[in-house]
């Protein structure tokens, strides 16, 4: 454990510019519904009428959590937000602790710390410990939007210290999983599937019996019952688990060779395929994992929003607040516009990760190794665009037919699946002008990109979510590309604006390959 101090000291400097957004993702979340559950639902007769409308419609609880929570209006704001909370607090330990273990181990970091007087448990002791310190901070500024908010402080400390029970959770398994794998992407991989396998076992349970509920760490977190009769037993289970996959990841680690992993990597072909001689095909081989999650991810979700498209006028008409939400015109047309664009947004965050791997590829070394031969930095370039291109086209199809399909099961008509492709991908130059900034930043701020990348998706998201709320000016809501892409089926499909946003794309990509020619790679 020598030197597990100051190596904790070292990491929080390094994560001292990512971990304060997804904290204030975190306490922005529960912040925006807590006002809005607050005002919507704010006497007992409009929250009964929520109960009686969401209570027995399935596929609200299969996406939100158990209906109890919904017996007062602080239960009915972790109904509503609770499940997106555990994800990005999952999420935030996956890459904090895969990157600061499995993810230095591959780079050779860890390689020049271990050099110095530092024992072999210090890297793993240190990152679990930031991912505590960290995870203690999210569930204060829990309890402190909640509280802030008007909530009971009980239920308030309750909520705060299940998401911190549900963060460690995910940290120490993430611990588990860098023994096992030798990369982190593997890792990973391994999370993210945990993740959602506890997403769909508290989805199963809720709308059954509830015993498949208890399999989940998202689903122990919400079975404490937050301001629904305050239960803190169940905080034990997580804890428990946290406690023995510490213990195993340390046993997985005096195990191990460093470096290696104990579950050895898959050999491949002794010769490539003919896909992979060119710099496209590799793009593609690079992204196909993280392609088929986030397509599957959308689908999911469009076929979530999709399958209570045949209520929602009647969940209107009993909560006629909720209209002021939605863009003005028919009910249903209103809903599928909005579903639809708040899933292209995802979409768009989808196109600037597979453009933001140029950089890592830069700053990883491999970039070096094929401009090294024939191929020219535009070609190379040109190989991860067609990546963010084509993969958020295929999202944006992913997205119409999920909800299409949902939606055209519910009332029985088979149109509506082309409609809402078309509907989807609407939204396509938004989406491809979000990527072309992340060109644009690779180029010129090849050390910023990554922030100016992300900062343009979440200014996108503010736009969409919040430009009423926070009275914008005008010419702000129109600067971003969803507010100028027509909100069909609610309007008219308008091609000129779409036009308009693929030439702005494309000039700032020509943009951003003019800075990458003049700078030096892997700077």
């Amino acid at each position: 454990m020598t030197g597990t101090l100051r190596l904790l000291r070292f990491m929080l400097r390094r994560e001292r510019r990512g971990l304060p957004w997804w904290l204030a993702g975190v306490t922005v979340l529960l912040l925006s519904q807590s006002g809005q559950s607050q005002s919507l639902y704010g006497t007992p007769e409009k929250l009964a009428t929520m109960r009686r409308t969401i209570g027995g419609n399935t596929a609200a609880i299969a996406m939100n959590g158990p209906t109890r929570l919904l017996d007062s209006i602080g239960g009915e704001v972790m109904f509503e937000v609770f499940g997106f909370i555990a994800i990005v607090v999952a999420l935030m330990n996956m890459f904090l602790v895969g990157r600061q273990t499995r993810g230095d181990e591959e780079t050779g970091r860890s390689e020049l710390i271990r050099s110095t007087p530092v024992g072999r448990r210090a890297p793993l002791a240190a990152a679990l410990s930031l991912a505590a310190l960290t995870n203690l901070v999210a569930g204060l500024l829990v309890f402190a939007a909640a509280a802030g908010t008007g909530l009971p402080i009980g239920g308030s400390l309750l909520a705060g210290a299940a998401v911190v029970t549900v963060g460690l959770t995910f940290a120490a398994f993430t611990a588990v999983a860098a023994q096992l794998f030798e990369n982190v992407r593997a890792v990973y991989g391994a999370v993210g599937f945990l993740l959602g396998t506890a997403y769909v076992l508290r989805a199963a349970g809720d709308v059954g019996n509830g015993s498949l509920s208890w399999l989940s760490p998202i689903g122990w977190g919400q079975r404490t019952y937050p301001y629904a009769g305050d239960r803190w037993w169940p905080l034990l289970l997580p804890l428990l688990a946290t406690t023995l996959l510490v213990a195993a990841a340390v046993g997985l680690l005096e195990r191990r060779d460093f470096g290696a992993g104990l579950v050895r990597t898959r050999l491949g072909p002794a010769t490539a395929s003919r896909a992979l001689g060119n710099v496209f095909g590799l793009a593609w081989r690079l992204q196909r994992g993280a392609l088929i999650g986030w397509v599957a991810g959308l689908a999911l979700l469009g076929a979530a929003y999709g399958s209570i498209g045949n209520t929602i006028e009647q969940y209107v008409r009993d909560n006629p607040e909720i209209a002021q939400f939605l863009p003005p015109g028919s009910i249903l047309d209103s809903y599928l516009a909005l579903t639809v664009g708040l899933a292209a947004l995802i979409a768009a965050a989808y196109g600037v990760t597979c453009v933001l791997r140029l950089r890592t590829e830069e700053t990883s070394g491999h970039a070096e190794s094929i401009l090294a031969t024939a191929t020219g930095r535009l070609t190379w370039l040109a190989g991860h665009l067609s990546v963010a291109l084509g993969g958020t086209a295929l999202a944006l199809l992913a997205i119409g037919v999920g909800e299409g399909s949902a939606y055209a099961l519910t009332v029985a008509d088979p149109g509506q699946v082309p409609r809402l492709i078309g509907v989807a991908f609407a939204y396509l130059p938004a989406v491809w002008l979000v990527a072309a900034v992340a060109v644009l930043a690779v180029g010129w701020l090849p050390r910023a990109a990554a922030a100016a990348a992300w900062l343009a998706v979440a200014y996108c998201v503010v736009i969409a979510l919040f430009a009423d709320s926070f009275d914008l000016p005008g010419w702000v809501q129109r600067a971003s590309p969803f507010a100028q892409t027509p909100r069909v089926p609610l309007e008219a499909l308008a091609v000129t604006p779409l036009l308009v946003i693929v030439a702005v794309a494309t000039v700032l990509v020509a943009t951003g390959y003019a800075g990458l020619r003049r700078r030096d790679v892997g700077y």
